[in-house]
């Protein structure tokens, strides 16, 4: 079995990711900001079904500096980057997120080099894929990028392409044989493990909370994070995935509406504050020009960003489970987060 370096250990798709692989026999090495989130993502992995005495081992190196990362690849076999750098506020500039974003790529990649592992397997984004381009009737495939040039472009998903892009070039220009693989998820939903979660969740707990009224007429693909773990670790370990994309959902994409609609069915009378209307694109449009919240929503309003999956079910043999199911147990899982919170 492999000795594997997973960076953010105390992420929601990274702690997903070493379950999986500890599942699978591997021994694990993770990177955290700081030691001091060691205990916390012992505990989350725990809470996931991971032995106490695991093969596991906590290794402290920041995406934005190069202190700890030829330490924390030495020895590893491969190496799944699933770690993005964080904001605490909103972008000033594109170059906020983009720079650390594709800087901390190029760290990790490099410090992989040279210690001779074998692949990377890179977390990107669909918002590397499905941005920034005229309406269309075909699902988006993993030969289309984000157009990081077109109006609108929000600065998350022009730091997903372009540190994307710059992990292509180098590994074709100083990789020096190394491989590379890149998953692409759609918003990643599951059951949680702690606070720390997919920022794709907030959709959902917005619903359960009754903060969302009316649904907007938006749309988007989803997958759940332990198909997402899945993914990665066939790319990590199946040859054909050597030097390819994978983009990873579930199926067609869902309107806001359809995930309300599943959340009632689903959870009866504790879905009672999801909402069961949906507001008009010309009106939400409108209520974007002023509400911050809102205005990066503005231009992918009424836009189905449908995408799929169908690469990685055939080159890999993925099969990912049903979206309904997927909804439902994100749900039950932050009502129980919530329970115990007000515990």
């Amino acid at each position: 079995m492999a000795e594997v370096l997973v960076t953010g250990g105390s992420g929601y798709i990274g702690s997903w990711c070493i379950l999986a692989l500890l599942e699978a026999g591997h021994s694990v090495r993770t990177t955290v900001r700081s030691l001091s989130r060691e205990s916390e993502v012992r505990a989350n992995l725990q809470r996931g079904g991971a032995a106490h005495d695991a093969p596991l081992r906590v290794v402290a190196a920041d995406l934005t500096k190069d202190e700890g990362w030829a330490e924390a690849v030495q020895g590893c076999d491969a190496v799944l980057h699933v770690a993005s750098p964080t904001l605490t506020s909103v972008p000033k500039s594109d170059d906020e997120m983009v720079g650390p974003a594709r800087d901390g790529v190029l760290r990790v990649l490099r410090a992989a080099r040279d210690a001779g592992v074998r692949r990377v397997v890179l977390t990107s984004a669909i918002g590397a894929v499905a941005y920034g381009h005229p309406d269309r009737d075909v699902p988006f495939t993993e030969e289309d990028w984000t157009n990081v040039d077109a109006p609108g472009i929000q600065p998350y998903q022009k730091s997903k392409t372009l540190a994307e892009r710059a992990a292509w070039d180098f590994v074709r220009t100083e990789g020096g044989g190394m491989e590379l693989t890149t998953v692409n998820p759609t918003g990643v939903l599951g059951p949680v493990l702690g606070p720390d979660f997919s920022p794709s969740l907030g959709l959902i707990q917005r619903m359960l909370e009754g903060k969302m009224p009316v649904s907007l007429k938006f749309a988007s693909g989803y997958v759940d994070v332990r198909d997402v773990a899945d993914l990665h670790l066939r790319a990590m370990t199946d040859p054909a995935a050597a030097g390819q994309r994978f983009i990873a959902t579930s199926g067609h994409s869902l309107w806001v509406r359809e995930v309300a609609a599943i959340l009632h069915e689903r959870l009866g009378v504790r879905a009672g504050k999801v909402p069961t209307r949906e507001m008009p694109v010309w009106a939400a449009r409108g209520v974007a020009l002023v509400n911050p919240d809102m205005r990066m929503l503005r231009k992918l309003l009424g836009k189905n960003l449908d995408a799929t999956s169908e690469k990685a079910q055939r080159v890999l043999g993925w099969r990912p489970r049903p979206v309904e199911d997927t909804i439902a147990e994100t749900a039950e899982s932050l009502l129980a987060l919530n329970a115990t919170r007000a515990a």
